[in-house]
């Protein structure tokens, strides 16, 4: 049960749990329609609740609510709940963000001021059922604002919704997907061959690189020791590992575990191979 303290738009609004007498965001279709200060609701089975008792990336949701225009936490809430329904659990706490993140990619397209992410192509490579999920705003986009929406903006919705999934937020999504780029390049370099991009292959270096980096950030290390055979086995491909691994060492600024050498040969060869 709660107690209504104000009507945002027909389908959002802010009320006062009864039984904790903290503020929550409600989402649902039309629960916002009539409704007067102080009228005590049930939240409807399809409605969203949010606490605004939460801390986002970008502050208290208490303070963001004031500032951002309902219609964009209803799409971000809608892209949310299709997240949830492919991913399971997510972290409802990238509402706020997401939401501020659309309503300004929507003030620069109608500025004609749309920016060019370099890495959309890794994000949609790195993060691809992400990807596939935040293109559903775009037909959002369309019917409701009358706004259409380019594959640059969709991979920083994407990567929200992967900081949604994981625990991960999206600077460092991003950071991510920038090193897994760099360290990509520096193969292309040494080997003096270019990666296609679509192989079996390079999805798999890829996503050890992006692994390999998420490791290095959390702390975690891998058991086995392949560092004695690569070495010997494939010295060419072990050598490039020890460069990739300490570039992407000075771009984290944290050491990896020595042994991530020769997993990263492992994949090079398999590159180097196909």
């Amino acid at each position: 049960m709660f107690r209504v303290k104000k009507v945002l738009n027909h389908n959002t609004l802010i009320g006062i749990g009864m039984e904790d007498n903290q503020e929550y965001l409600l989402i649902g279709k039309g629960i916002g329609f009539g409704k007067k200060v102080s009228e005590r609701i049930e939240a409807p089975e399809e409605c969203t609740v949010y606490s605004l008792h939460e801390q986002t990336q970008r502050g208290p949701a208490a303070e963001l609510v004031k500032s951002v225009d309902p219609v964009f936490l209803e799409i971000s809430e809608q892209i949310l709940k299709e997240s949830e329904r492919i991913f399971g659990k997510i972290d409802w706490a990238i509402l706020f963000p997401m939401a501020d993140h659309i309503a300004y990619a929507v003030k620069r397209i109608r500025n004609q001021e749309q920016i060019s992410n370099p890495l959309t192509e890794d994000i949609r490579a790195l993060f691809h059922m992400e990807y596939k999920t935040a293109q559903r705003i775009g037909p959002i986009l369309k019917e409701r604002l009358g706004v259409e929406i380019d594959e640059h903006e969709i991979g920083y919705i994407a990567l929200h919704i992967h900081s949604a999934i994981e625990d991960e937020n999206v600077a460092l999504s991003m950071q991510i997907a920038r090193t897994v780029r760099e360290c990509i390049q520096l193969v292309e370099e040494e080997t003096g061959m270019k990666i296609d991009t679509v192989s079996l292959s390079y999805n798999r270096l890829m996503n050890h690189v992006r692994y390999m980096a998420a490791r290095a950030v959390k702390g975690e290390k891998l058991k086995l020791n392949m560092n004695d055979y690569m070495s010997e086995k494939f010295p060419d491909a072990f050598r490039l590992a020890s460069t990739v691994c300490g570039h992407l060492e000075k771009y984290l600024k944290k050491p990896l575990d020595e042994v991530e050498v020769g997993y990263l040969a492992m994949h090079i060869q398999r590159v180097a191979e196909e």
